[in-house]
This record gives C-alpha cells, sequence and structure tokens, in this order.
C-alpha cells in the first residue's frame, strides 16, 4: 500500500508534535495520580509512579521522566457508584481508546474487560470499582477540576 501524499504530510504534522503532546500527557497524568492518591473516595491508585506501588523501583529506573498517561484507580464503592462518577465527568469523552489528545474513561469491568470471567477479571485487576483514565494534553486545572465536580456529585 502506499501512502497519499497527503495523509504523509498529515501524518508529518503529527510526528513533529509527537515529543511536546507525550511530555504533556505524562505532566499531567502524574498531577492526576497526586491528586487521586489525596482523594478520600478512592482507594487505590494503579500507577508505577506512587511509591507505594510494586513496581516504583522499576519506573523509577527505565523512567525517570516519567512514562504512561493510562492507569486505573478504585473508587470506594460498587459498580454503580463508579458509573455515576464516570457519568459525573464533562471534560473527559466516554471512549475505549488510549492515548487520545483529550481525556478518556473507561469502566473496564462492564466495557473492554466485560467478556472475561469474574476470576479473569480479578487477576486482571479490574473490579467492578475499577474506573481506567486515558490523561490528555487538556489544562491540568481543567482536568483535576472535572475530576473534583464529579466526586462532589457523588
Amino acid at each position: 500500500a502506499t501512502v497519499s501524499p497527503f495523509h504523509s504530510f498529515l501524518f508529518l504534522q503529527g510526528l513533529e508534535t509527537l515529543s511536546l503532546r507525550v511530555e504533556r500527557h505524562v505532566s499531567n497524568a502524574l498531577k492526576v495520580v497526586e491528586y487521586l492518591d489525596k482523594q478520600p473516595k478512592v482507594l487505590v491508585v494503579n500507577h508505577p509512579a506512587l511509591p507505594t506501588h510494586p513496581e516504583n523501583a522499576l519506573y523509577k529506573k527505565y523512567f525517570p521522566q516519567g512514562a504512561g498517561s493510562i492507569f486505573t484507580f478504585e473508587i470506594d464503592g460498587d459498580e454503580k457508584v463508579a458509573r455515576k462518577f464516570i457519568d459525573n465527568l464533562k471534560l473527559f469523552s466516554l471512549l475505549a481508546n488510549v492515548a487520545d489528545a483529550k481525556s478518556l474513561v473507561i469502566h473496564p469491568y462492564s466495557t473492554t474487560h466485560s467478556q472475561l470471567s469474574e476470576a479473569d477479571l480479578l487477576a486482571s485487576g479490574i473490579k467492578p470499582n475499577t474506573v481506567r483514565l486515558s490523561i490528555g494534553i487538556e489544562h491540568i486545572d481543567d482536568i483535576i477540576g472535572d475530576l473534583d465536580l464529579a466526586f462532589k456529585a457523588l
């Protein structure tokens, strides 16, 4: 297959800003991880940047500038609470995509992983109260503000 000249141009335009977008993704994600880690309505944040995460030493060794804008957390409550939280978000788009320019949210228990057995879900770290975020490049105050409003609406 041959890529058209126009599509090649678009591809190159995206590549030129990729490093800047990834820096913003990572920076925003780390700030959201810190916010969620202090949020009383969150039980667990699953991101290796946290000192309590079992892979933190490897994370620091191999990703000293940070890595990953996609992670999960467990909200204090059941599936109904997790879905209500997701429904209360306004900035985040309800999509199963990952690494988009915009922030995304999904309930993996009832969507992306719903075909798995209960044992496989638990082995994958997916519980009824698990929420997956893919943090985008919006201004961090807007991202955290949206999360904050969603928690307050619970």
